[in-house]
């Protein structure tokens, strides 16, 4: 792990994402059962993803497409990104760990890097950030030991990390996610969101219970379009939402989060991985 003093350069709002692989329908499944998958419609919802994402202010870095890993769209799960470093996950899945030398590539130029070791396992959609509280969910995908290496790589940096049970669902963020200041959106029925305690919560239309992954961009509320309830909801709280149709990526257990990362584009010089 390399950490850099040297200044920051211009910042700009940056989205990593990566092309859809042409294997997709060959996806990871855990939650859900298999169905056919349009690739090309899946490209498509995909390319409208970055565009909102540009919409909103972003600088769009897309990485090529990658034939033999199917689920690398998913860029979230390969890092963590904050203001002072990058930590380079290790998946619960071995099919993906292929996916983390490009993204730790990518992120190099902006932030240090650190990275999470054997026998730890850790995917970013198990990470959630509201300021300087972080929780991680213990789900298939992390354990015990990838989250203490995360916890112990942010201490210095004074964060508070805590673990957190996920139940019937994929990743922490399938979940609850940002939304807002200090505003969590939750799915009651697979996190207790008493964990939680001093931010504000929407809960999703219980008939939309995957609703709970929505994608805090900007100033914007990135939404799926099959949750037109939990829009609502988000909208009655002053939440400027962007509904897209990801129903091909939805298939492969994706949500409107996994497929980036956002972070504040300041170049570390010098920093290098390790």
């Amino acid at each position: 792990m390399a950490f850099s003093s040297a200044g920051r350069g211009p910042a700009a709002r940056v989205a990593l994402t990566r092309k859809v692989s042409p294997a997709l329908a060959r996806c990871e499944l855990t939650h859900l059962p298999r169905e056919p998958i349009d690739v090309a419609i899946a490209g498509r919802q995909h390319e409208a993803y970055e565009r909102a994402l540009a919409d909103l202010g972003f600088r769009v870095e897309s990485l090529p497409a990658e034939p033999d890993l199917p689920d690398s769209v998913f860029v979230e799960d390969a890092a963590v990104v904050l203001e002072e470093l990058a930590v380079i996950t290790r998946p619960g899945a071995p099919s993906r760990r292929g996916e983390i030398a490009s993204v730790a590539s990518a992120l190099e130029p902006y932030r240090a890097i650190a990275w999470i070791g054997p026998p730890g396992t850790l995917d970013g959609g198990d990470v959630l950030v509201v300021g300087r509280r972080v929780w991680v969910g213990r789900s298939a995908r992390t354990n015990e030991n990838g989250a203490l290496q995360l916890r112990a790589q942010l201490a210095p940096f004074g964060y508070e990390t805590s673990d957190v049970p996920v139940r019937d669902c994929l990743h922490l963020k399938s979940a609850v996610t940002r939304v807002g200041e200090e505003q969590v959106l939750v799915n009651p029925s697979w996190v207790d969101e008493r964990i939680f305690h001093g931010l504000r919560i929407v809960h999703v239309d219980p008939a939309e219970p995957f609703a709970a992954n929505a994608l805090l961009a900007g100033d914007g509320v990135i939404v799926p379009a099959a949750h037109p309830r939990t829009r609502a909801r988000l909208e009655a709280e002053g939440a400027h939402t962007v509904a897209l149709d990801v129903s091909e990526i939805a298939k492969a257990e994706g949500g409107v989060t996994c497929c980036c990362l956002l972070f504040e584009g300041w170049v570390a010089a010098g920093s290098r991985s390790g």
